[in-house]
């Protein structure tokens, strides 16, 4: 023993430490391999199915990615339907804003002519018929047609715009427009060219009109030219009860 434990003794000391070091590092390398061995197992096992669903999910995003494509280019050709149909549907437009300016749906304004009409204030001469005297919803229809003959585009009589179903009656002392009563003066606007009134005055049929009905009777006729004119909308229904569409004939053999 004494002999063993001298030779210790004599060892040197960095030797015995080194020695302690390679031993500790040993028992570290062992261990380690025995952890790494469970994990390279695992991993060699789940790496099948992993690479499995990998494969799965990239061809589900090739599908998406074709599905895609497709819903541009479906997107695409209805764009391309849709210019055409955008043309159509601005002429049909068009069309119908005509048709309402046609019908006086839509208000207008512009240059044109406004007659007033007043009951003559003279003095009924005996043996007369007073209601020659009276200005009668035949006078204000009579201003109305000459003033389509002389190019106006547009009526109203005192804010009543005319149509083709207007109707002019005489109820007692008033005149029915648009199945609305109206008080004299009564006033006649029309919406046409600048030289409405030039038209209107050199017509025959209106100089005949004013010399029956203003100088015989002394129904009080008088003129504006205002810068601009309003003929409102229609107000009335334009519901028909009874009408109805006439079948289109075929058009016959030549």
């Amino acid at each position: 023993m004494t002999t063993v434990a001298a030779r210790l003794r004599s060892i040197p000391s960095w030797q015995v430490t080194l020695g302690v070091a390679l031993l500790a590092l040993g028992f570290l390398i062992a261990a380690q391999l025995q952890s790494e061995a469970p994990r390279v197992s695992y991993t060699t096992q789940e790496r099948v199915p992993l690479i499995g669903t990998a494969r799965q999910l990239q061809s589900q995003q090739d599908d998406l990615k074709q599905q895609i494509l497709n819903l541009r280019k479906q997107i695409a050709d209805l764009e391309s339907q849709g210019q055409g149909s955008a043309v159509q549907v601005q002429q049909l437009n068009t069309d119908l804003q005509a048709a309402r300016v046609a019908a006086g749906l839509i208000g207008l304004h512009g240059s044109g002519l406004v007659i007033q009409l007043q009951d003559s204030t003279s003095a009924v001469p005996p043996g007369d018929n007073a209601t020659d005297y009276l200005v009668s919803s035949k006078d204000v229809r009579m201003v109305i047609d000459l003033l389509w003959l002389a190019g106006a585009e547009a009526v109203s009589v005192n804010g009543e715009r005319v149509t083709q179903s207007t109707a002019l009656l005489d109820i007692g002392g008033s005149l029915l427009v648009n199945s609305a009563y109206q008080n004299q003066p009564y006033q006649v606007d029309g919406i046409g060219p600048a030289d409405l009134y030039s038209r209107l005055s050199t017509s025959a049929a209106f100089g005949e009109f004013v010399r029956a009905r203003g100088e015989r009777f002394g129904i009080r006729i008088s003129f504006a030219q205002p810068a601009d004119i309003t003929v409102p909308a229609y107000a009335g229904t334009i519901n028909l009860r009874y009408a109805r569409p006439a079948a289109s004939r075929a058009p016959s053999a030549p």
